[in-house]
């Protein structure tokens, strides 16, 4: 038999870079080596990226708690739970969520601030100083975006799978008895399909996570060393050419940045986020014929994402097409009406518009709907705001 069991949870996974938003004939002419331009992003300055040691490194005092606390014959499941109230628990490290902190293993234990990609990170690198038997998935959710700044990131997810041993559990004759550690609420009820990722994968998207940053940050040398390296850790991760394409495009190399996002939808067919930056591309040249029908086949294909609504809602908001924001926002609660960040949104586009008596009513549904406490702080400070104008 087959178990799994659920243990703690958190808030959101690793972030790829994109912009906005048949299958495509893709060309894959150009082979991964010509596809760098390491000449146009030489820096005197050497940037150190982390190497995958650096990355899951454990120090003197993270290699004590494992030995006083994991170090035992409890099962699996019992060490997991352990693990991870060790870790959220106020009287022991009392790690915060923070979408941007991208770090090591041990920068996440020892600032005590990590988001879900570190986390799991250093959840891993933990549990594997203890012995116990872990593994990285890949979730395949639905395409769900964030702003951040001129840029909308879409947002993955991973997990861990801690097996039981036979010496752990001698009652397991077929299968395996496995607990899922998950540090997002949404994902962990919504039991999404999901498969095993190797250890080099997750590190290609740990360098990809903080290229993004650099990106985000306008700091293209910096952007383009972290994705390369997200490239050469995993040559098969489509995101990171997809992220080198977008680096290219806004050096104006929009020869490459073709190539690299042909190269990254021929690793993932289904990469509609490479698709959709080579649209823009096309336009952004005049080729509208190209973009057209490759636009089309996206919209097809997102039609009934409410994340896909809300996304052309955040882009509308940020580009003061507030009735348009306005539109897309109630399509993506009339498809899913249980997401507080879409109240949220209609909340500003109200506030936007001059409407308090809406904006107070969608931010008090906003705050209804939302399990993380930071969250519903944030929430409940602008409803107050709002309510000041009574």
């Amino acid at each position: 038999m087959k178990s799994q069991n659920l243990l703690f949870l958190f808030f959101v996974p690793f972030l790829f870079a994109c912009q906005n938003s048949q299958t495509y004939p893709v060309n894959q002419s150009v082979s991964q080596n010509n596809l760098y331009l390491d000449d146009l992003y030489y820096s005197e300055n050497s940037i150190p990226i982390e190497t995958q040691h650096e990355v899951f490194e454990l120090d003197d005092e993270m290699r004590a708690m494992v030995q006083a606390k994991l170090m035992n014959n409890l099962r699996a499941s019992k060490k997991a739970q352990i693990l991870l109230e060790h870790i959220f628990n106020e009287e022991n490290i009392a790690l915060k969520y923070e979408g941007n902190a991208n770090v090591t293993a041990k920068e996440a234990y020892h600032s005590k601030a990590a988001n879900c990609m570190s986390l799991t990170i250093m959840a891993y690198a933990l549990a594997t100083e203890a012995g116990m038997n872990v593994s990285f998935q890949k979730v395949e959710v639905p395409e769900y975006w964030s702003r951040n700044g001129q840029y909308s990131l879409l947002t993955g997810h991973v997990n861990l799978i801690v097996e039981e041993s036979k010496k752990d559990n001698q009652h397991i004759v077929w299968g395996k008895n496995a607990t899922r550690i998950d540090f997002d609420p949404f994902v962990a009820r919504k039991h999404f399909p999901s498969h095993v990722i190797k250890k080099h994968t997750l590190l290609a998207m740990f360098y990809n996570n903080k290229g993004a940053d650099a990106l985000v940050n306008n700091d293209l040398i910096t952007a383009y060393q972290y994705v390369k390296a997200s490239t050469q850790a995993d040559p098969l991760f489509a995101p990171a050419w997809g992220n080198l394409g977008i680096i290219y495009k806004l050096s104006d190399r929009y020869d490459m940045a073709e190539n690299a996002y042909h190269h990254a939808v021929s690793l993932k067919r289904d990469n509609l986020t490479s698709l959709g930056n080579l649209a823009l591309l096309l336009k952004k040249q005049g080729r509208y014929d190209e973009a057209k029908p490759i636009n089309a086949y996206i919209h097809k294909l997102r039609i009934r994402n409410p994340y896909y609504h809300s996304l052309l809602a955040s882009e509308a908001f940020f580009n003061k097409k507030y009735q348009q924001a306005l539109q897309h926002y109630k399509k993506a609660i009339s498809l899913d009406d249980d997401q507080h960040e879409f109240y949220f949104g209609l909340a500003k586009v109200y506030y936007k518009q001059e409407n308090v008596r809406l904006a107070k009513k969608a931010m008090t549904k906003a705050v209804a709907l939302t399990k993380t406490k930071n969250t519903q702080r944030l929430y409940i400070a602008k409803l107050n705001f709002l309510k000041d104008f009574e």
